[in-house]
């Protein structure tokens, strides 16, 4: 198993510069992450740095607590498309979610959903399993499959991180369509990645990459 290629190699930090970024598109450089992971400002900046590279160039919409307008997190969209992200990792309103508003919930990731497959990119829906339900998280998957997303993401990592249960939860919730999972959230050991990976995971978000593939090593 090579861990480096199951990361997106993750900087969100507010005060992140662009100096930090341009190490981090330097370091997914030299292990071959998956993907970078920035917030939008820095898009067009990533995308430029690794123009000549097979790696991605991924960032968040509505993040970190996914309630802005469904209009605005579409237009953040169009925006980060337009400076070149591949992959959009998108927060559900969780505030809709948390009153059962389903339909809310299905409207607003729909919509996102549409923008992002206009332009033939990926999009990752983040359900923040962490302050979930078991089957709030269930009725979530439900939703991300009829809505037909690319990837459900377990956290943003600031309502707390990934756990083996809720991938595997996922995973179970998911059978059987093609949806794949992206565990993020506390991941800074290879014991860790290793035990998401085999509950589940497919892909991985951490700051940690670089530490983590070193440790491999």
């Amino acid at each position: 198993m090579k861990l480096a290629n199951y990361f997106d190699h993750t900087l969100l930090k507010a005060d992140c510069t662009r100096k930090d970024i341009l190490a981090v598109c330097q370091e997914a450089k030299k292990y071959q992450f998956a993907a970078v992971c920035v917030p939008p400002y820095y898009v067009n900046l990533a995308t430029n740095e690794l123009d000549d590279t097979q790696i991605k160039v991924a960032t968040v919409i509505g993040f970190p607590l996914g309630y802005p307008a469904t209009a605005g997190k579409v237009e953040e969209i169009k925006r980060a498309i337009n400076d070149g992200a591949d992959e959009l990792d998108v927060v559900l309103n969780i505030a809709a979610l948390k009153n059962g508003d389903w339909n809310f919930v299905q409207s607003d990731l729909d919509s996102m959903t549409t923008a992002v497959r206009l332009r033939s990119k990926q999009i990752k829906a983040i359900i923040e399993t962490a302050i979930l339900s078991e089957e709030e998280i269930k009725k979530a998957c439900i939703v991300c499959r009829e809505v037909g997303v690319d990837f459900i993401k377990t956290s943003t990592g600031y309502q707390g991180g990934a756990s083996v249960d809720a991938v595997k939860l996922i995973k179970e919730s998911v059978k059987d369509s093609n949806i794949k999972i992206k565990a993020s959230g506390g991941i800074r050991k290879v014991s860790d990645a290793v035990a998401l990976i085999e509950a589940g995971a497919d892909r991985l978000g951490s700051s940690s990459a670089v530490a983590i593939v070193q440790e491999e090593k």
